[in-house]
């Protein structure tokens, strides 16, 4: 094989392997991004409540 064909293949190999090892603990921003999910699906509860 020749060498720029092993070097594509490598990096294929690390592309597939990256989201094996991407960051698994929740960062701040998504913390607040879930927070923010639920009080919208909380507001969007009250408002079917209340027009009910």
């Amino acid at each position: 094989m020749k060498p720029w064909k092993k070097l594509i293949v490598i990096g294929c190999i690390l592309a597939l392997m990256l989201p094996a090892f991407g960051c698994s603990d929740e960062g701040t921003a998504e913390k607040a991004g879930k927070k923010i999910d639920q009080a919208v699906d909380d507001a969007k509860d009250s408002a079917k409540k209340m027009f009910e």
